[in-house]
């Protein structure tokens, strides 16, 4: 069985036209739909709670999406179409890594434009024939989408290219940003058509669709979904410039499982998400996930293989061997130093042929004797830069075989024609190095293509004269700056911008003797061999299984608006606070117990004026003055400080510095606790965190009577981070004796005698009461941080204790969506100060029903 949408689409295929007549949108009209999309709010499902309906679908399916259909169309005299597969994408390729009962569905552009009148036909074909679901882009959005925004944007800055002058990537352009949410959503449109959300794995691929996360996301809540990048990911300092940067981060977050190729790629991402939106990461049990409101966000590391089959197959053909001792033939008694990039500004093709210039000036003997082969593949790109390198190309490849070339010997061969992959492949087989110079490159295949030809058949050892039990030899010259280079760990690494580096590369890999060219050859091959394509799909696809193993224990919601849209997932358990529902609570209890947290609970954080408001203080005057509520404030804060602010308040009780400090009601002293037995520590602590202030711009402490608090908010994030974990270990290293803890928090460390929490006033109060033979049956516990959850932590555990009366009703609420041990959450302050009015309306309007003017006893608890 499929599902609703699916069976739409195998309903069109079969030509029953009648499921569509309610449901408009669906494959393939949506597809067709020009325009501009100035937002991304843009249909009535923007908040849904959960996914659709659960489906029907029994078979694990994924639907894999990218820019490119792997399918190949040829229209013959006639103008009809025909289609096939492309055997040498990619997309196509990593089927081999997925389950035999696994359904593979793509969703994609083709390379033909197609025009309308044939748009219904051919989605009917590749549908029926091949499980592939074309979108359809409208030429004049095409161009802007691709070779505008992806190819003038985000492929030069993803390359380390800045927009410095109008002529070098552009200045940004708004509209080009438009037509690339505009191609995003049309792809999200076409994956809507067949997902069956419940139970479909989606895998997006590349840059080309990096907003497509969100626009699943905000459809389906718990949509399964994977995205890789193929490109390099910069720097925060490149990425930063860009004017969309906080989006496409947002985007991406709403992926389960983000893949890189290198740790390199990781890091600058994890970076980016550090810096600009000042998320942390942690590693466990060897697996990178980022916390994003509730959901964890994982990350994959693992560079991309070859499909080494297809390779082997083409070194088996007819056409390969011929080609193979034709060049044999060509470059009789000669060296081939081959080189296959495409002729784009980053593959570093110029400062290569500069290297073999320098190396035949150099060394006068290998003239005649070192040929240097570079196909240059049409580039992907299209503009002045691409013809820019063109002919510095041909200009630099001219100069050389003028300087050093005679009758018979040409040093470099420049082969700008498009070659068939079995003539490529013959180039291969007859290199004695391969050279991959690029200035960056996401992952490049080549020296995997290369390895993997170079271990040849018995047909083709004979065909070069080899012996076939001789062991195979191999030698590559790679740049540093390409994604491969980290897994080839027997390759001659170079920085391509260093000619004489280069230069030296060349020559030693001419002149290495044969047992080492083995010894490097073997261990690439072992490599290549075994983490080939179907290696890195089956990889991707069990941690992206793993990845979404708990989506059907949480609840979502999704909120924010546009491309700011993320989900929240938290435990089922987990609610918003009625306030008709605690204030009825409220009316019918007798013995209660409010504790309130006072930064980001009763104000808002990062407010600048911290101090209470008159509103705040006539609330808590309110609620402490009723004989029958015991409210007390707990705050990190000095009891100084409290003291000031709430001199007011005389009924209202305080917990001063985490609870260390107590203080029942006004007329009462200060109570401190008793696990404290002296502050010796700080003489210990404090130069320790002074030497760490001093080295690190940004930093401060913060000394308290009980804790001293080193504060790295306003440096650089991640060198703060660095310098906390430092001090971290100094810190507990030189306090081993002592009996405090050190703990780290948002951007602080802090030092603070054991067991001080505010979990301390919860405690003291549930014994108090209990003592007094007098069971609360209403607790109100209110809080915004990890401080807070110790508060949380008591009163929840003593729910089904002696503390508490049987019927008791407990609200312990957090301020915000976020995992929490409380089971209740308010958005904002300003929702906790109404709850708060609410109650304290109760107890005005109960005072004046009685018509109680009765003095209100002093409440000494402690």
């Amino acid at each position: 069985m499929v599902s609703r949408s699916y069976s739409n689409l195998l309903d069109l295929a079969s030509g029953n036209f009648h499921s569509f007549s309610r449901e408009k949108k669906r494959f393939p009209r949506v597809a067709t739909v020009t325009g501009v999309l100035s937002e991304l709010d843009d249909d009535n499902n923007s908040n849904s709670v959960c996914s659709d309906a659960p489906s029907s679908v029994t078979q694990d399916r994924i639907i894999i999406v990218g820019n490119q259909l792997p399918i190949k169309s040829h229209r013959n005299s006639a103008g009809k179409l025909s289609f096939s597969w492309d055997n040498d994408s990619l997309l196509l390729q990593l089927k081999d890594g997925m389950r035999e009962d696994m359904e593979v569905v793509y969703i994609g552009c083709l390379k033909e434009q197609i025009d309308a009148v044939e748009q219904d036909d051919v989605s009917q074909r590749l549908l029926e024939n091949f499980k592939c679901v074309p979108a359809y882009i409208p030429p004049e959005l095409f161009t802007k989408y691709y070779h505008g925004f992806c190819k003038q944007h985000l492929w030069p800055l993803f390359h380390y290219m800045l927009p410095l002058t109008p002529d070098l990537g552009g200045r940004f352009d708004r509209s080009l940003w438009q037509a690339y949410l505009s191609v995003n959503k049309i792809f999200a449109d076409k994956v809507m058509e067949v997902i069956s959300p419940d139970d479909d794995f989606v895998w997006v691929h590349d840059y080309h669709l990096m907003v497509l996360p969100t626009f699943l996301r905000k459809r389906f809540n718990r949509v399964k979904l994977g995205f890789f990048l193929h490109s390099p990911f910069p720097s925060s300092e490149i990425y930063r410039t860009l004017p969309v940067r906080n989006e496409l981060l947002r985007a991406l977050l709403n992926a389960d499982l983000i893949g890189f190729h290198t740790f390199d790629y990781a890091r600058h991402f994890l970076s980016c998400c550090s810096r600009m939106l000042g998320l942390s990461y942690q590693s466990k049990r060897g697996t990178i996930g980022l916390e994003y409101y509730g959901r964890t966000v994982s990350i994959k590391i693992l560079p991309v293989g070859i499909h080494i089959s297809q390779l082997q197959s083409i070194l088996n053909l007819p056409e390969t061997q011929t080609k193979v001792a034709e060049l044999r033939d060509q470059f009789l008694d000669q060296k081939v130093l081959l080189g296959v990039d495409d002729m784009d500004i980053f593959k570093g093709i110029s400062l290569k042929l500069l290297a073999m210039e320098q190396l035949l000036t150099q060394h006068p003997e290998k003239r005649g004797r070192v040929v240097l082969v570079q196909i240059a593949n049409p580039a992907r790109g299209r503009g002045k830069d691409v013809q820019e390198v063109q002919s510095e190309t041909e200009a630099t490849v001219k100069r050389i075989n003028e300087m050093f070339g005679r009758p018979g010997y040409q040093p470099v061969v420049l082969i700008d024609t498009p070659l068939q992959f079995f003539e490529r492949i013959a180039y291969y087989v007859i290199a004695e190095c391969c050279l991959v110079t690029a200035v960056r490159d996401g992952m490049n295949l080549i020296p995997y293509e290369y390895i993997i030809c170079r271990q040849g058949n018995p047909k083709l050892n004979e065909t070069i004269g080899l012996d076939p039990s001789a062991a195979k030899k191999s030698m590559l010259v790679v740049s540093e700056f390409i994604g491969c280079s980290p897994s080839l760990s027997g390759a001659i690494r170079v920085n391509p911008w260093n000619i004489d580096a280069v230069t030296e590369a060349m020559d030693y890999a001419l002149i290495v003797s044969e047992a080492e060219k083995q010894m490097r050859h073997e261990k690439h091959h072992k490599y290549v061999s075994t983490h080939d394509v179907a290696y890195w799909a089956r990889s991707f696809i069990q941690d992206l299984e793993r990845a979404c193993g708990d989506h059907v224990r949480k609840r979502c919601w999704g909120i924010g608006f546009g491309l700011g849209f993320r989900v929240v997932a938290l435990d089922p358990s987990f609610k918003k606070l009625s306030i008709e529902h605690i204030v009825s609570a409220y009316k019918r209890t007798k013995n209660r117990a409010i504790l309130l947290d006072y930064d980001g609970t009763m104000v808002q954080p990062g407010s600048i004026r911290t101090t209470p408001s008159r509103e705040t203080i006539e609330i808590l005057n309110n609620l402490s003055s009723d004989p029958k509520n015991i409210v007390y404030l707990v705050s990190g804060k000095d009891r100084k400080t409290l003291t000031e602010w709430f001199s007011s308040c005389d009924d209202l009780g305080l917990g001063a510095e985490h609870g260390y400090f107590i203080r029942p009601n006004d007329g009462t002293d200060w109570e401190t606790s008793s696990l404290v037995s002296g502050f010796e520590w700080k003489q210990i602590a404090e130069p320790v965190m002074r030497l760490y202030t001093e080295t690190t711009d940004g930093s401060t402490i913060e000394t308290k009577e009980t804790a001293l608090v080193w504060n790295y908010q306003f440096a650089d994030p991640d060198f703060g981070s660095c310098q906390a974990k430092e001090l971290m270990e100094h810190l507990e290293s030189v306090l081993t004796n002592d009996p405090v803890s050190v703990k780290t928090g948002q951007q602080l460390v802090e030092v603070k005698p054991q067991g001080v929490n505010k979990g301390l006033v919860a405690e003291r109060l549930l014994t108090t009461m209990q003592e007094k033979g007098k069971l609360l049956d209403f607790i109100l516990c209110v809080g915004d941080d990890r401080s807070d959850e110790d508060m949380f932590e008591v009163i929840m555990s003593a729910k089904d204790g002696p503390a508490l009366s049987p019927v008791a009703e407990i609200f312990a609420c957090t301020v915000g969506q976020k995992p929490s041990k409380a089971k209740y959450y308010l958005d904002d302050t300003a929702e906790i100060i109404r709850m708060l009015e609410g109650l304290a309306a109760t107890n005005t309007t109960t005072s004046d029903q009685t018509g109680s003017t009765a003095t209100v006893p002093t409440k000494d608890l402690f």
